[in-house]
């Protein structure tokens, strides 16, 4: 069992192993509320770190009030402006809560604000919306201290399991931000098979696997691959799963992923099939406009999203509005050459979930949106397609914003953009510009996957408990022009 709640309040409860932060964690941070995800364990690690608390999820790990706070808002479906007013708090106040513990702003959250959002919590009811609920079977759910399980496309979500699963990555941010280590998967090997190129998403994999204490096996290409002997998808899954506990798979063809999910019970990740999904970049994305519109004050329920270039092979966009579409009333704006529109059967489906889509023909169609999102055009996948129309004037840059898009727009890309003369990908004059958010989107990727890789190894509930401070100090910003605001939001 637990100890008491009283012993853990005051740091006095006898913990047989533990690291250095055991006292300081339970003295400080107090029990918080289940967030919804986390099942009840026999690891006697997790057992002498957590504080069972009577709820609908019976059990959770010891958590920091920024993710307390960041599950509340989010199950509320409450901007920051609402949610300090319910809980009868400044903005400012709470936005000093919600700060990373190392910054100077930050404030620790007073014991009678911290209950009364477990009691809010306690009491609220849980979402029964038919437009959020997935109708994928192919894969199987994924959830947070759930069974193991693939992960190939964004239908195994519901609005709820994307939820939990963010509030998961909440839980990785001070890894993912290079103050906080783990070695939760210490002797997991993670198999990166990507038979098309890349170097963000293949890196952003490696990197989380390895922030979690796993170590990484590349391969890149068919020309490295026994794929170009002849080799069958089936027979490349069932080896490389004898030499690796997880595998993440980018291939040029719809559907080989799944293929290789089929041949393993080793989980697989879906890094990219051809013109069909991204699951994992579109997750990161609904985490970054998440957060970007926390900051903002704004929900994603009514969002604007615009959608532009290539939607007819841009797979991170397949995705995407796939998932924001288990939110309600959202408008999308698609804005698309006519030979590379969204494919009308995603289209059909948004419609079908009750949120508008209206296609438009020009960057006019930017005027209202809440989040711009553009997309490389994806030459490499055309057949016969010609992209005769798709000049200038669909390039997104400085000037267009500026005299377009609303003042608190934040514009998206999933990288990489083209920046080579006559792309007309989305301009790098836009770079510095606090409203352009590719590179929260980037930063966003590690926490996400690290997420996804301890919910299909059944590490999750570990995490918190294993974590002790970096031995370097990593810089303030990762990059010279990130925003003043960029990872302390």
């Amino acid at each position: 069992m637990c100890r008491s709640n009283q012993e853990l309040w005051e740091g006095t409860g006898a913990i047989d192993t533990h690291n250095p932060n055991d006292v300081l964690l339970a003295k400080d941070l107090k029990p918080t509320l289940a967030v919804g995800f986390f099942s009840p364990s026999h690891d006697r690690y997790t057992q002498t770190a957590c504080v069972y608390i009577r709820s609908e999820f019976k059990c959770e790990l010891m958590i920091t009030q920024q993710v307390l706070l960041r599950d509340a808002m989010r199950r509320l479906d409450m901007t920051r402006d609402a949610f300090a007013d319910r809980i009868g708090s400044r903005r400012r106040a709470l936005d000093s809560w919600l700060l990373p513990d190392e910054s100077n702003e930050f404030r620790a959250m007073p014991e009678v604000a911290r209950r009364f959002v477990q009691e809010i919590l306690a009491n609220a009811t849980p979402r029964t919306d038919p437009s959020t609920q997935s109708v994928y079977t192919g894969a199987g759910p994924l959830t947070p201290g759930g069974p193991l399980r693939h992960l190939l496309s964004v239908d195994q979500f519901t609005r709820e399991s994307a939820e939990d699963l963010f509030r998961l990555a909440d839980v990785m941010l001070p890894i993912a931000r290079r103050h906080k280590v783990t070695r939760v998967l210490e002797g997991a090997v993670l198999a990166n098979l990507f038979f098309e190129a890349s170097t963000r998403t293949r890196v952003s994999f490696g990197a989380a696997f390895c922030r979690l204490g796993g170590s990484v096996c590349d391969t890149t290409g068919f020309t490295f691959s026994s794929m170009a002997k002849g080799e069958s998808i089936h027979d490349t899954s069932r080896v490389i799963a004898g030499y690796a506990d997880a595998i993440v798979v980018r291939h040029p063809e719809q559907g080989a992923v799944a293929e290789f999910a089929r041949a393993t019970n080793v989980p697989v990740v879906n890094g990219g099939d051809g013109p069909g999904e991204h699951p994992t970049q579109a997750l990161l994305d609904l985490y970054t406009i998440q957060r970007e519109f926390s900051r903002l004050g704004k929900p994603v329920d009514g969002a604007r999203i615009a959608l532009v270039g290539d939607l007819k092979y841009g797979r991170t966009v397949h995705s995407l509005i796939k998932l924001l579409a288990l939110y309600k009333g959202v408008r999308f704006t698609l804005i698309a050459p006519p030979s590379l529109e969204m494919p009308a059967a995603i289209v059909d489906r948004v419609n079908r979930n009750g949120n508008v889509v209206e296609v438009r023909e020009s960057l006019q169609g930017l005027a209202d949106a809440d989040i711009v999102y553009a997309t490389r055009i994806q030459k490499e996948r055309f057949a016969e397609e010609s992209i005769e129309g798709y000049g200038a004037a669909f390039e997104i840059n400085r000037a267009l914003v500026e005299r377009t898009c609303r003042p608190d727009v934040v514009v998206m890309h999933p990288l990489p953009r083209d920046s080579r003369a006559g792309s007309h990908d989305l301009s790098s004059d836009l770079d510095g510009d606090p409203r352009l958010a590719i590179f929260r989107q980037t930063d966003n990727g590690i926490p996400v996957r690290m997420a996804i890789f301890a919910t299909l190894l059944g590490v999750d509930k570990l995490v918190q408990r294993s974590m002790r401070d970096a031995q370097w100090t990593p810089p303030t910003f990762i990059g010279p022009e990130d925003s003043p605001f960029h990872g302390l939001d």
